[in-house]
């Protein structure tokens, strides 16, 4: 079974979890809270960045697989 380092910014906080893990519940085992809206990826209220910049919705992501690691930034959206 493959475990990777999943990192959320700009708390810095490091958890295991599974390729295929939902996003969401990987980040409330952390501790973190990420906003959420219309749980379907419409709203983007959930919207955080990879590493490389890239824009996904939390709220229909999962771990992906294929690294060791994986960097997750999230930011505040005040009209949220």
């Amino acid at each position: 079974m493959m475990i990777i380092q999943v990192r959320f910014l700009p708390d810095d906080i490091t958890i295991e979890a599974q390729p295929g893990e939902p996003m969401l519940e990987v980040a409330k085992r952390a501790g973190i809270s990420i906003p959420t809206g219309c749980l379907m990826g419409s709203c983007h209220a959930c919207e955080v960045e990879l590493e490389d910049g890239t824009p996904i919705c939390a709220c229909i992501s999962a771990i992906p697989p294929g690294s060791q690691s994986i960097t997750i930034s999230l930011y505040t959206d005040l009209g949220w």
